[in-house]
């Protein structure tokens, strides 16, 4: 996912560490200059309701990392499927949050075989 976003945009996006006073913040992907954060989100189909509070969770330490960086940052939460992105993209309180605070939702456009392989891992995990 990181990859797709990081060709789209024409950066690298790569993990990083923010430090926090008292412990740290771990942010999926980060460009060079620190100027894109990305979360990304993996799962496939709709999420649930703790599902969404994950994502929430997500945004919100995009913008502890972005308030730390005291720098102009594009805050992007990525999903690998459209049905697992839809409840952040409009019709609800998330979706017009994210809006609210600047928070782009993006989704890869994933080869399927890659998509198989992320809904075999979710079975997997809920057994």
């Amino acid at each position: 996912m990181l990859s797709w976003l990081s060709r789209q945009l024409g950066l690298e996006l790569r993990p990083r560490r923010i430090p926090l006073r008292d412990s740290h913040l771990d942010i999926d992907g980060v460009a060079v200059d620190s100027t894109v954060l990305v979360e990304a989100w993996a799962h496939q189909g709709p999420p649930k309701s703790a599902q969404k509070a994950k994502v929430m969770t997500d945004a919100f330490r995009l913008l502890t990392a972005r308030s730390l960086l005291e720098r102009e940052v594009r805050l992007i939460l990525l999903f690998a499927d459209e049905a697992a992105a839809r409840p952040f993209q409009a019709g609800t309180w998330q979706a017009g949050a994210l809006r609210e605070v600047g928070i782009d939702v993006l989704v890869a456009d994933l080869p399927d075989h890659v998509r198989s392989e992320i809904r075999a891992a979710q079975q997997l995990q809920y057994r």
